[in-house]
């Protein structure tokens, strides 16, 4: 198991990535950064004015922009809204278990010789195709996304919770037990603290897997949600309506990955 946790975590993202990787940046490279955004989307927008390049094959910025203060905006918000309800409560479910999952595999051996081959069914399994299955059973509303998202987010967040788990300095255990303390204080005292940057790096790997299977769900069937305004959108050649959906989800997927930054300077800052 150990080695699935290793790979499971490592080409997205590490602790020290999440406690330093951006704690440098200065005026400078933020002025760059900005510089670069301008320089790509103005050159887009007069690329694409010169080539007079048709709407409904490739938007220009300006005319993704205008969605956004159009009356269409007011409906892409309500799907957003029933995309977040879905994200929010599968993601609550599948961390919860995920976590849960992860302190007991780290405390019992012989259940993670049980359950390993199930999480690793769970982790090679694409979750978007079991969707129809699931609205097959569940119908077409929140529960059937829901339970993707959940399948989808928890093994993320157990893989990368046990590894870091696991990787507490056994001098430290040891140290402790001699001192006399419990299996339990030293989880709760030891084995958590050190391992909290693992444990936000699965925490963020979930919430991104979880909004990019919600999405995906959406996509399947259901007629609400801002998955089933992409394809309404893609197949009517609304593509200005279709790249502001898009934007928002990069939006968002940004935020998400900022959220879990902030976090994990407040909660791991040492790491750094």
């Amino acid at each position: 198991m150990s080695d699935i946790s290793q790979t499971g975590s490592a080409g997205v993202a590490t602790p020290a990535g999440l406690t330093g990787g951006m704690g440098g940046q200065g005026a400078r490279e933020v002025a760059a950064i900005i510089g670069v955004a301008v320089l790509v989307i103005g050159g887009g927008e007069l690329f694409l004015r010169l080539m007079e390049v048709p709407q409904f094959i490739l938007p220009t910025p300006s005319a993704i922009a205008a969605v956004f203060s159009s009356p269409e905006m007011a409906m892409i918000i309500q799907h957003y809204s029933y995309t977040l309800i879905e994200l929010v409560a599968g993601y609550a479910i599948g961390a919860s278990i995920g976590l849960f999952l992860a302190a007991v595999i780290t405390q019992f051996p012989f259940v993670e010789k049980v359950i390993t081959p199930y999480i690793l069914l769970l982790v090679t399994t694409p979750m978007l195709a079991l969707v129809p299955l699931l609205i097959l059973n569940f119908g077409f509303g929140f529960t059937p996304r829901i339970i993707a998202v959940a399948l989808a987010s928890g093994p993320m967040v157990m893989i990368n919770a046990a590894t870091g788990f696991r990787r507490v300095d056994t001098m430290k255990i040891a140290l402790a037990r001699s001192c006399g303390a419990s299996a339990m204080q030293i989880f709760t005292k030891i084995r958590i603290p050190m391992a909290m940057p693992m444990v936000i790096v699965g925490l963020m790997i979930g919430a991104i897997f979880g909004m990019i299977t919600a999405v995906g769900a959406e996509m399947s069937g259901g007629g609400f949600g801002l998955g089933s305004r992409l394809t309404t959108y893609s197949s009517t050649l609304r593509m200005p309506e279709f790249f502001a959906c898009i934007l928002i989800l990069a939006v968002t997927g940004i935020t998400i990955y900022a959220f879990f930054f902030w976090l994990a300077k407040k909660l791991a800052g040492w790491e750094s």
